[in-house]
């Protein structure tokens, strides 16, 4: 059975989130997935809060820009948050909005190597090497971790393109696929991580809309109105965005799916009013 969490979305206030960790892990959620969008919550300070509020759920940060943090930086954060709670954060890191990377004038002149080097910057550095890299978009010049994790953290990336894809599956732990992918799209997906060299223990993490909501009418209607926003993100008309939209009891059989598309770990992304009670309605239904 595939691992089930939540995210914790970065609208809701940040004081809001140890309340929210302590509930899904009593509730039976394996992980907590926080966000790093500019001019919203900060994703390392945001996971640290849900650590310090829990004992034994995973957090993972879904996603820091690589071109907002610096492997160097990025991995001292990391660090310290896996020496004090190990085996219980991931570093996720991608791309980031092109338009957003541009305003704060971090765009790089190539992404993918940024992204790259920062991953294989990152994993020398958690295993305690001295690093020097001079790479297309990453310099780093004898950079050591003083204090580096006793359990290496996975680096996971956030990606979407087919090259990025490869890229993940050939120098990442893991990849987070985006909200609203079909089965068959995640599937897809796998196959270029696969071919960039991926193997069975590359950890295959899809977000997934949610919103419980026992009234047909009203769950068709806040399908076409919720989700017309990915839709235009994924070229899809709205009603081929996949999505746990309806009653709770509809929920374990659309986990399924997921899984049987290869997905191994599936987080849920509550939309509405009352994120905390979709979620735990969702657990419940999965006998959690």
């Amino acid at each position: 059975m595939s691992r089930i969490g939540v995210m914790f979305d970065c609208n809701r206030a940040p004081e809001e989130l140890p309340e929210f960790a302590a509930a899904l892990e009593a509730a039976g959620a394996d992980d907590l997935w926080v966000v790093e969008d500019l001019g919203w919550n900060g994703g390392v300070s945001a996971a640290a809060l849900a650590l310090a509020a829990t004992t034994h759920l995973r957090v993972g940060i879904g996603i820091a820009p690589a071109p907002f943090r610096s492997p160097a930086v990025y991995a001292m954060e990391i660090a310290t948050l896996a020496r004090v709670h190990p085996g219980r954060i991931v570093a996720g890191i991608g791309h980031g909005v092109g338009d957003w990377m541009r305003r704060i004038g971090n765009a790089p002149k190539s992404p993918l190597a940024l992204l790259e080097e920062s991953i294989v910057a990152m994993r020398d550095l958690f295993n305690g090497a001295t690093v020097d890299l001079d790479g297309r978009e990453v310099q780093l010049e004898g950079i050591r971790l003083v204090h580096p994790p006793t359990v290496v953290p996975p680096i996971v990336t956030g990606v979407v393109k087919q090259r990025s894809l490869e890229l993940s599956g050939r120098v990442a732990d893991g990849t987070i696929l985006v909200e609203g992918l079909q089965p068959a799209q995640i599937a897809d997906s796998i196959g270029h991580i696969r071919r960039g060299g991926a193997g069975d223990d590359h950890e295959v993490i899809t977000f997934a809309f949610l919103h419980v909501e026992d009234d047909p009418a009203r769950a068709a209607e806040i399908r076409a109105t919720a989700l017309t926003g990915q839709a235009g993100f994924l070229g899809v008309p709205v009603d081929e965005v996949f999505g746990l939209i309806g009653p709770a009891s509809e929920v374990p059989g659309k986990v399924r799916a997921l899984e049987d598309s290869g997905a191994g770990t599936v987080v849920l992304r509550p939309f509405g009013d009352d994120h905390l009670g979709q979620a735990l309605a969702a657990l419940k239904a999965l006998g959690r």
